[in-house]
């Protein structure tokens, strides 16, 4: 494992370029081009606000609802194109793995490293409705960092879990569409946390989506401490996952190979 590290670390500058292309294919053929990180985030916080608060006449359990639309759909954004890049990650570059002896694990990595930029122009716009609402953040910015951090491992591991199974097993990618999607309405991100029964709480106390969209809200909109607990398995989950991953990865490289 320690040889297949080192392995990587040696080809960062094939990582940079992974990172580098993704960007660039982003919106190769679009008239807006990167416009589009911004512009998304503004469009889907239009079509959630006219679904929730126009046809279904909901959203008022939040003063702020559209701030609190648009901070989850940005951090949501993020776990969403990370899951779906780095599942196909493997894959997209079959023909080159076959050719060269590379790390597999570099490709589901620079996947999430290239969504984590697409998230950083999300940050922005996130900050341009905090301004608008007349919301400054306070002390609890710290926390910030270390949020974005913690969501970034947690997709690093489900990218080099769901990279791998992906190739051995094709039809994931066309399961994950319904499995994002339950997460997506199981998950506080167009409706407020508190809502559910009882005997469904544990949709959201259990599910790391909402805990890390929840304190994303935390920090920037109720200016208190998130859920330093939830965030602190999560992290350390994600860590041995990772490394258990890796370690994976580095001994069956050769049925990565067959597979593809």
């Amino acid at each position: 494992m320690k040889s297949y590290i080192h392995e990587m670390l040696r080809r960062k500058d094939l990582l940079y370029y992974l990172v580098k292309s993704g960007l660039k294919a982003e919106h190769r053929n679009s008239y807006l081009g990167y416009f589009w990180w911004l512009l998304d985030p503004l469009l889907n916080v239009m079509v959630y606000y006219f679904l929730v608060i126009i046809i279904l006449g909901r959203g008022d359990d939040h003063p702020n609802y559209p701030l609190f639309l648009v901070v989850g759909l940005v951090a949501w954004r993020w776990v969403s194109t990370s899951i779906n890049s780095s599942s196909k990650s493997i894959l997209r570059y079959s023909s080159i793995i076959n050719q060269v002896s590379l790390p597999k694990a570099l490709f589901p990595i620079s996947f999430t490293l290239t969504q984590l930029f697409n998230f950083a122009f999300g940050l922005v716009v996130i900050a341009i409705f905090l301004a608008v609402y007349g919301i400054m953040p306070d002390w609890h910015i710290v926390y910030l960092p270390m949020i974005i951090l913690i969501q970034l491992v947690f997709q690093l591991t489900l990218g080099l879990i769901l990279g791998y199974i992906t190739i051995f097993v094709r039809d994931l990618e066309n399961v994950l569409t319904y499995v994002t999607r339950v997460f997506f309405y199981a998950s506080p991100i167009i409706w407020v946390g508190g809502r559910l029964p009882e005997e469904y709480s544990f949709f959201v106390d259990y599910n790391p989506i909402a805990i890390l969209v929840t304190s994303y809200r935390d920090v920037l909109i109720d200016h208190q401490v998130p859920n330093l607990i939830g965030l602190a398995i999560i992290f350390a989950l994600s860590v041995i996952l990772g490394v258990v991953m890796i370690r994976h990865y580095s001994k069956n490289e050769h049925k990565i190979i067959k597979a593809l």
